[in-house]
């Protein structure tokens, strides 16, 4: 028997201990400006980079220009040794005047040919003429008409060789041209106005253009004009548009802020582990050229602002307070709010997360992300609570802005409830010490 009423004594004070006083975490309603960004992270570069190339393998002589060096559109920039180009340039040149020399005596041939195709014709018609006068047997005849038939063949073949001849000369000449623009290609060029940003060669390297063509240097046109190429993820891309103004901040000037313009988001996707973003380009201006390309961009984008307007902090939105459903029934009931409103109402479909604030596909208004009617517990001078039903606008994941009360009242300087606490124990919604809901007892 004592060691019963021993065992309900234990259990009473577990009991009484774990209802101990309630304390709310509440945070404070503020009116200002909320700006709804969208975050990304970007590489910069220019706006042209052109990387230059060699067409020929060989070993480089010369480099005229190295890192950061101004150039200008047909400089010179550097020069692979010649000599081998040179040289096949005057073996080609050498086999065109070979193969003229070829054509010269085709044509000399032909006009031979010619000469005594005429001469055999001649004594062919003589001969006819004497062999209907009897004067020569018909097998004479014969013979001289098979020669002059002969010379006429001579011709023909005289002609064909000739126009080989002339073939030949034209391809020598093709010949000549490849060995010259082989070399010169050895002179290699700055194809635009610019500055050299990467040199990747030096002075007794051998660069080879077997397969494709090495980069010798990297070119950006001009360096006072720029662009960031953002990564922003597919949720986001809809609420960007070109023309809207961003700023972003680069490691190498923490304290400064830079900005740009938005001129195109770019169609073809990016996937990595199963993330889907699309660059976006924004344009901006760097005169004092001061940011490099390749430096990393953090970037904001604004897609919508809300100015003079009251802020609803983000942990209210969150909050759904620890009572019955006909608990919160009554409250509603009470404050004449329809017991279907928001995610939080006590016929809400179980399985909905008590801090999720659900987006509603009809508040998908302009470009700022709407949100469905929500209810908040504003907590009273009697640390009691009221329901407040409002519709929500943008948020900038601190505050939400607040479009219309529905149900209830809010201003500034109200107290809304974030979390709670009980016996020691903390809601998980409820903030911890220290944070930005203060702790209410009750």
């Amino acid at each position: 028997m004592v060691l019963l009423l021993a065992g309900v004594g234990i259990f009473a004070a577990f009991q009484l201990k774990g209802k101990g006083p309630v304390q709310y975490y509440a945070a404070k309603v503020e009116s200002g400006e909320i700006k709804q960004v969208v975050e990304a992270t970007g590489t910069i570069n220019a706006v042209i980079t052109v990387q230059v190339g060699s067409q020929v393998s060989g070993t480089i002589s010369k480099l005229y220009v190295d890192f950061n060096s101004h150039v200008t559109k047909g400089q010179l920039i550097a020069q692979i040794d010649p000599p081998l180009f040179q040289g096949a340039l005057s073996q080609a040149k050498a086999d065109l005047e070979n193969a003229r020399a070829s054509l010269a005596v085709a044509v000399a041939n032909t006009s031979k040919a010619r000469a005594s195709d005429a001469q055999t014709k001649a004594d062919y018609e003589r001969n006819l003429s004497l062999s209907k006068q009897g004067v020569i047997s018909q097998q004479s005849l014969d013979l001289i008409k098979a020669n002059a038939e002969g010379g006429a063949a001579q011709v023909i073949a005289a002609l064909a060789q000739e126009h080989q001849a002339r073939a030949q000369v034209e391809q020598k000449v093709a010949a000549v041209q490849v060995a010259q623009t082989n070399l010169d290609y050895t002179t290699i060029r700055a194809p635009i106005d610019g500055t050299v940003v990467a040199r990747n060669v030096d002075v007794g390297q051998t660069v080879a253009a077997s397969l494709q063509a090495p980069t010798l240097f990297t070119i950006a046109q001009d360096l006072t004009k720029m662009q960031v190429y953002a990564k922003t993820d597919e949720s986001d891309v809809g609420q960007i548009r070109s023309g809207q103004k961003v700023t972003f901040k680069v490691d190498a000037y923490p304290r400064e802020t830079f900005t740009g313009t938005v001129s195109q988001v770019r169609m073809n996707s990016t996937v990595v582990q199963n993330v889907v973003t699309y660059d976006t380009i924004i344009d901006f201006n760097n005169p004092e050229l001061k940011l490099f390309p390749g430096m990393t961009a953090y970037v904001s984008i604004p897609v919508a602002t809300a100015a003079n307007v009251v802020k609803v902090p983000n942990g209210a939105l969150r909050y759904k307070p620890d009572l019955s459903a006909d608990e919160i029934r009554g409250l509603y009931q009470k404050y004449g709010i329809p017991e279907t409103s928001g995610p939080r109402s006590p016929i809400a479909k179980a399985g909905t997360p008590p801090g999720g604030a659900a987006p509603s596909a009809e508040g998908a208004e302009g470009r700022g992300l709407k949100y469905d009617t929500q209810v908040v517990w504003k907590l009273l001078a009697d640390k009691s609570l009221e329901p407040v039903r409002i519709k929500t606008g943008i948020t900038d994941h601190t505050f939400t802005e607040l479009v219309q009360e529905l149900n209830g009242g809010l201003k500034a300087g109200d107290d809304l409830v974030t979390g709670v606490a009980q016996g020691g124990r903390s809601s998980s919604s409820a903030p911890r010490p220290g944070g930005p809901g203060a702790p209410r007892g009750k």
